[in-house]
């Protein structure tokens, strides 16, 4: 792979975020360096994401999903930023993803010529489309093979961010020109030569996703470790809200991790019970099984300390099997797998973390307080979420803040932006191999003490000793960090160690419980 030296926009991360900001950039007549990770987008959140995206019921008023943002926020959410998802959100998905990329969203069985509309937890109405339980597969292949055939779009696979360049940690020449926050790009590394190259930017879009991976139980991919929030804190940017993590109520846990089991079979009828099928949820919400995602999360937490049980249960064997089959195809096919049958049993389920409603600090074009730096998707906070995200708006997140900061950054350079590329020293390389046997030990620590001391009940003892046991460990991994070989595995170990931090330290911060984050003293 050649890593070119010099691209107008630099986008990292291949989810939604990234192919939207990514497609709107390029159609700007720009020249676009989409980075992933991994050969493939299949191990994105995006691709991941079963439930759907939000759309719009007949006659709706777009300030009833307004609404229905800030009740699940807690009333943190701003505003602004949910009447602009409204606003353009619905006209983007018709536009992009109906008409353009024709995404096979599934037909109404009630209204023909007309899209199947579900509703989800904390929607006060259907207003959800999908493709049965894969809609952001359906949507991350549609765009993504749109995207890597775009004459001006350069792809690189296997190849890592390490750290953002700026004026203020890095020896840029000429030196007079740049503000010390400044981006003009990042050092990447090629996973195969493993080489490290400088990519220079006019402008650099965020895009790498989620910090699942900090928790011992999630439903992220393994590459959700936190990059974005961790390259961004070093480079200057603010990081804000992160004690707000979103636990899903409803993940299958299994051997080889969780699997989630989408929002949208508590929305099509599933209930909550135990083991004997009785109902528990109406003790902890009025909407019951249909409660938003922080209070069911932590009402099953709750449910299996008081009865000991390893996890609660979610029943839809009401169902009719054929609809279930058809309905939920990629549910069905996993569950099946683990020899659980969800027509005739109910799915055995543990909460698990699932998204950040806190990140880097963006406004509605996506941009930070360091120039020429842009976050977008899960890794940006714009405020949309507050203290607790409702179901599917992710996606549509994605989508609407991708967009404009694709096109923004575009607009930006057409607009005669006066830029002149830097050059950087080279990278420093170390040759002692890492020992993977202590970063399984090291993730295994971060994951632990997240899970148990930082997770979805917290308290001033609990974060107290997590502190105590991640600050040690974060001087061991800074000395290994420094003395080994690069890596990805490296890179994603340091990485993860600081997101974890900025988790924490704001955690502490916060007193109040609000949302995810509930604190009980």
């Amino acid at each position: 792979m050649k890593i070119p030296e010099q691209t107008d926009v630099l986008v990292i991360g291949g989810g939604l975020a990234g192919l939207s900001a990514a497609w709107e950039a390029a159609r700007g007549g720009c020249g676009v360096t989409l980075l992933m990770r991994v050969p493939e987008p299949s191990e994105t959140n995006s691709y991941r994401a079963q439930g759907g995206i939000i759309y719009r019921a007949p006659g709706e008023d777009p300030e009833d999903l307004v609404a229905d943002i800030m009740t699940v926020s807690a009333g943190v959410a701003l505003p602004a930023a949910a009447r602009l998802l409204s606003r353009e959100g619905p006209k983007l998905v018709k536009r992009i993803l109906i008409d353009e990329l024709q995404v096979p969203f599934d037909a109404s069985p009630d209204a023909p010529g007309e899209l199947h509309l579900t509703r989800e937890a904390g929607h006060s109405i259907p207003r959800i489309i999908h493709y049965k339980d894969q809609s952001g597969l359906a949507i991350e292949r549609a765009f993504f093979e749109r995207v890597r055939n775009l004459p001006n779009v350069t792809l690189l696979t296997n190849a890592t961010a390490i750290d953002l360049l700026t004026g203020a940690h890095h020896s840029l020449e000429p030196a007079d020109i740049y503000e010390p926050l400044t981006c003009v790009g990042a050092y990447v590394l090629d996973q195969e030569s493993r080489t490290v190259s400088p990519i220079f930017a006019r402008e650099t879009i965020l895009a790498t996703g989620g910090l699942g991976g900090v928790f011992l139980h999630t439903t992220n991919p393994p590459g959700a470790r936190g990059d974005g929030f961790a390259m961004a804190y070093r480079a200057g940017a603010r990081v804000i809200n992160m004690q707000y993590v979103q636990f899903h109520p409803t993940a299958l846990l299994a051997p080889d991790g969780c699997f989630l089991i989408s929002e949208t079979v508590r929305g099509e009828g599933g209930r909550l019970v135990d083991r004997r099928g009785r109902e528990f949820m109406q003790r902890f919400h009025p909407d019951g099984s249909l409660a938003p995602r922080d209070v069911a999360a932590r009402a099953i937490y709750e449910f299996m300390l008081e009865t000991g049980e390893p996890c609660a249960y979610l029943d839809v064997t009401h169902k009719p099997a054929d609809y279930l089959r058809e309905r939920f195809p990629g549910i069905h096919a996993v569950c099946m797998e683990r020899g659980i049958d969800l027509t005739q049993q109910p799915i055995p389920v543990v909460p698990a973390a699932h998204y950040s409603c806190g990140g880097v600090a963006t406004d509605s074009e996506g941009r930070t307080n360091i120039d020429r730096l842009r976050a977008v998707g899960e890794v940006a906070c714009t405020g949309l979420h507050g203290a607790n995200r409702l179901a599917s708006t992710s996606l549509l997140e994605c989508l609407v803040w991708g967009t404009r900061a694709g096109a923004d950054a575009a607009a930006r350079i057409r607009g005669g932006d006066k830029f002149v590329f830097p050059r950087v020293a080279g990278w420093n390389y170390e040759h002692e191999p890492a020992d993977p046997a202590l970063v399984a030990q090291d993730w295994l620590t971060i994951q632990q003490t997240m899970w148990n001391y930082v997770g979805l009940i917290r308290s001033d003892r609990r974060l107290t000793r997590a502190w105590r046991l991640l600050s040690e460990l974060d001087q061991e991994i800074a000395r290994f960090y420094r003395n080994c070989e690069v890596s990805d595995a490296i890179v994603g170990l340091r990485n993860g160690i600081q997101t974890a931090q900025l988790i924490l330290d704001q955690a502490r911060q916060c007193m109040e419980s609000r949302g995810c984050h509930f604190r009980v003293d």
